[in-house]
């Protein structure tokens, strides 16, 4: 849970009030982020509804659900209705933005829900998949922050799950933190959260 609680907390960012709708309603979903999960996507959703060529705001109604699904893992019903509804919202992510390493990270996270909800059933059949989404997000965008720091991770759980050294690894949570030094946002809402979590499994590694 406390994991849960310092994602969230990294998504949640200093943003200037703004004038625009679009803009006051984003910060309002952000801020309500941090204490109603579910409300702060249905939120996001109604603005993605009145902006339908804005792929943030659907990318953020699946984040929200994506990230409190690692609360949920052992209420298997309701991760499963929540990770759905996380999936057609990515999906619509995805047809407004193609191509996109933001959404390919969400996407991969959404997998290591499952995995983490129940390796042996989806272990399997979403491990590869996860990795090749990082590979394919890691070529479109190799400088990438968020990518490189959440291929690592996953990356260090698979090795520890198997005995193996997880120093290669950990070396690419470092290079993360260099990228994520030199990391600028197209806009104040895309996305730049992670840098807190990589200096924290940085530490982890040491």
């Amino acid at each position: 849970m406390q994991k849960v609680i310092i994602i969230v907390a990294l998504f949640i960012t200093s943003i200037a009030t703004s004038q625009t709708k679009y803009e006051l309603g984003m910060q309002k979903a952000l801020d309500l982020w941090g204490t109603n999960a579910i409300e702060a996507s249905q939120l996001f959703e109604r603005i993605s509804k009145a902006e339908p060529d804005n792929w943030l705001p659907p990318y953020y109604a699946a984040a929200t659900l994506v990230f409190d699904g690692f609360s949920k893992l052992n209420d298997r019903e309701a991760l499963e209705a929540q990770l759905n509804k996380a999936q057609d919202l990515l999906n619509e992510a995805s047809a407004i933005s193609k191509d996109n390493p933001e959404i390919m990270v969400l996407q991969a996270l959404l997998y290591t829900v499952y995995v983490a909800s129940d390796g042996a059933t989806y272990g399997m059949t979403l491990s590869g998949k996860v990795m090749a989404l990082y590979t394919q997000a890691e070529q479109i965008d190799p400088t990438n922050p968020r990518v490189v720091y959440n291929r690592a991770e996953w990356e260090i759980g698979g090795a520890r799950y198997f005995g193996q050294d997880t120093a290669p690894f950990c070396k690419n949570i470092e290079r993360s933190i260099e990228l994520f030094a030199n990391f600028k946002p197209e806009s104040e809402f895309h996305p730049n959260w992670g840098r807190e979590r990589a200096e924290e499994a940085l530490k982890a590694c040491k």
